[in-house]
């Protein structure tokens, strides 16, 4: 059960643009969420971006989406586009990645 203090959780869907793919960008990515606490998934995408869902405190949220702006150190990242999401129903556990989409 969440803490009585604790902020609703909310969703976010990233979109990564720029070199992002076949740079360890997914796996990146589930490690940093998982650490910021951060549950949804990451997948890439046939057009060569990178997809993301981050369900979690506003804060944690926050610090993924700050992170993929930069990403892992092979990475070019050229654009993130945010955008809020509805929670999806049942919360996703965990932080994982998905197939391509």
């Amino acid at each position: 059960m969440a803490e009585p203090d604790a902020p609703a959780p909310l969703a976010r869907r990233l979109r990564i643009h720029g070199k992002v793919q076949g740079v360890y960008f997914r796996q990146s990515t589930v490690q940093v969420a998982r650490a910021a606490g951060v549950a949804g998934w990451v997948r890439n995408r046939a057009d060569g971006t990178v997809e993301a869902l981050a369900v979690g405190a506003p804060e944690a949220v926050q610090a993924l989406i700050d992170w993929a702006h930069r990403g892992p150190a092979a990475a070019r990242v050229d654009r993130v586009q945010v955008c809020d999401e509805p929670l999806p129903q049942p919360l996703p556990q965990g932080f994982e990645q998905a197939a391509t989409a």
